[in-house]
């Protein structure tokens, strides 16, 4: 039995939308051929259980995680286009944010800060972040302390909790929110935006086959063209896909390096 899974944008109020999402793609995946669909998404794995799996059908990853850890393990199916303020086509980027009443107008004014973090290996919530502070840092330092939530909606609570100063938010989860629950954005508000790169990809196993690959692309077509399914990619902020070469996920290493190279290797 094959597995799906959807989890990078999954919130509870958008289940709904995910799971109407994936019956589209089920149906498209299905006309050009392709047996043994799941028929439901697997939300009991966690992501990175999920991209383990030899049996995964059809993911959503991190950037990050696919040129790094899942490097030889995953690769990129497509990459969703979101129709989310800060993205460009097929590209996003992260917004900084701060508590809505602090006096703090720019990045540099945030040497000493306590900063919120969903994950190292994070492109939207580290990498990026570690790229904007590597000019300011000093001695390789420049926040006061690094602290891992977990997820990018625990971050934003850090945040307007004043656990944190700062954290770097995808902007996609940004714009859900902002539509779906504009209350956890109360307290927030953006100072800066992050560099971009490509958007959270599709992802199927390294070892699938080129043929089947084509097949999945196809019917990711089928599904954006899918009338029944229109509502859920509205609600899910899905504009169109993009088929990006692997290598377009290299600004991602260069990011890292040119942090590297300024001396500031690890988020500190």
């Amino acid at each position: 039995m094959n597995l799906a899974g959807l989890p990078m944008y999954d919130l509870p109020e958008l289940r709904w939308a995910t799971d109407g999402w994936w019956q589209a793609l089920r149906r498209g995946f299905a006309a050009e051929g392709i047996g043994d669909i799941p028929a439901a998404l697997d939300r009991e794995l966690t992501a990175h259980g999920q991209w383990r799996r030899l049996d995964l059908m059809f993911g959503q990853s991190c950037g990050y995680p696919l040129t790094h850890e899942f490097a030889s393990l995953l690769q990129p199916v497509a990459t969703p286009c979101y129709a989310a303020a800060g993205c460009e086509g097929a590209r996003y980027r992260s917004w900084i944010l701060v508590r809505d009443g602090s006096d703090v107008a720019g990045l540099d004014q945030l040497a000493g800060a306590k900063v919120a973090i969903n994950d190292r290996a994070s492109q939207s919530g580290c990498n990026s972040l570690r790229f904007l502070a590597a000019p300011l840092a000093k001695a390789g330092r420049f926040f006061g302390s690094v602290t891992e939530t977990g997820s990018h909606l625990a971050s934003i609570e850090a945040v307007r909790t004043g656990a944190a100063d700062l954290a770097a938010i995808d902007c996609v989860t940004y714009g859900l929110l902002a539509r779906h629950r504009p209350a956890g954005l109360f307290g927030t508000r953006i100072i800066a935006a992050g560099p971009v790169a490509p958007a959270l990809p599709y992802v199927a196993p390294a070892a699938m086959d080129g043929a089947t690959l084509e097949k999945l692309r196809r019917g990711l077509r089928r599904a954006l063209e899918d009338a029944a399914a229109a509502e859920a990619r509205a609600a899910l902020l899905i504009a169109d896909c993009a088929i990006l070469p692997r290598d377009a996920y290299g600004v991602i290493l260069e990011q890292e390096r040119a942090a590297a190279r300024a001396g500031y290797a690890e988020l500190a």
